[in-house]
């Protein structure tokens, strides 16, 4: 391999870890959304359903 061969590939290699750098300092900028909804004071909604109910209106199968 000659000289001009290896400089272009440490170039290429370098080129993509700046890219990334890049990438990650652009998307630092967002913010993600929490796991969970959250009402507007940043409290979780209470669930005022019994353990009992069940999602389906089905009766219960024998």
């Amino acid at each position: 391999m000659s000289d001009i061969e290896a400089i272009i590939i440490i170039l290429l290699i370098i080129g993509v870890i700046f890219s990334n750098l890049a990438v990650l300092k652009y998307s630092a900028k967002f913010k993600m959304p929490q796991f969970g909804a959250k009402d507007k004071h940043g409290k979780k909604p209470t669930d005022n359903r019994s353990p009992d109910d069940d999602e389906d209106d089905e009766p219960p199968r024998r």
